[in-house]
């Protein structure tokens, strides 16, 4: 037979699991230890308990948002080797990791040669956004308008660019790799014009932006994309040396494989 301080105890869980207040009830014990250790008062008591569930609320929504922003790596920006390359600008990057320009709807782009860091540094501004509770979503371009013309020739687009028009900072990578025919420009363009000063990307790319007719059906296609993503954007070219080469070399050095 339970005594009345195992009844309530039973009866506080069962309240607890019911509104899925799962810190609380997971450290609540805890706290009333410290509470009777440190003497806090009733208010005192409460704050703390409410603090424990919304510190805990926060990480796993950050968990749940970085697990579906689909990034291939979790680099941070902190993990930027500057010593390594020059070009790069750290008090820009930092400045763009605060995330002020998605407060502004504003696009990155990013532009260098494979392997100088340009995924690296999107996705370490993904992982920032992730962290402050915004929804991202990381894809390859050619991967992403693919997507578009099969979900076009199913009759479910508008689903796709519904789901899309959710992400507050889309980024897209590899905008380097393809040539578009018409129907895949189109489409690419609604999600250029669909975001335009409603919600931010970020595009890595290898191609200048003087040759980005390389990618569309022309230049007229070219200038109307960049129209709308330079209009409030923030432009990174990098140049210099490829990490990836930078490693391989150095595993040679060493008679190591990488």
């Amino acid at each position: 037979m339970q005594t009345i301080a195992e009844d309530k105890k039973t009866y506080a869980d069962e309240m607890m699991k019911r509104f899925k207040l799962v810190d609380m009830r997971e450290q609540y014990s805890d706290i009333i230890a410290e509470a009777e250790a440190d003497d806090l008062d009733y208010m005192d008591f409460l704050i703390r308990l409410l603090s424990v569930e919304e510190e805990g609320k926060n990480v796993r929504r950050q968990e749940l948002l970085l697990e579906k922003a689909n990034f291939d790596t979790f680099t941070s920006l902190n993990d930027i080797d500057y010593s390594f390359n020059h070009t790069l600008d750290k008090e820009q990057i930092e400045e763009l990791g605060r995330l002020h320009f998605l407060q502004l709807h504003e696009n990155i782009i990013i532009i260098g040669p494979p392997g100088v860091g340009k995924s690296m540094i999107a996705t370490g501004i993904g992982i920032n956004a992730c962290k402050e509770g915004k929804k991202v979503l990381f894809v390859n371009a050619k991967e992403l308008v693919d997507k578009l013309y099969e979900e076009m020739t199913i009759g479910r687009l508008a689903d796709i660019i519904e789901k899309l028009g959710k992400i507050d900072l889309l980024i897209i990578d590899e905008l380097s790799y393809i040539k578009m025919d018409r129907e895949r420009e189109s489409l690419f363009f609604q999600i250029i014009r669909q975001r335009y000063e409603k919600s931010s990307l970020i595009i890595t790319t290898n191609l200048p932006m003087g040759r980005w007719d390389e990618l569309f059906t022309g230049q007229l296609a070219a200038t109307a994309i960049l129209d709308r993503l330079l209009h409030h954007c923030h432009v990174l070219s990098i140049t210099g040396d490829s990490y990836r080469v930078k490693g391989s070399k150095l595993s040679v050095k060493n008679g190591k494989d990488i």
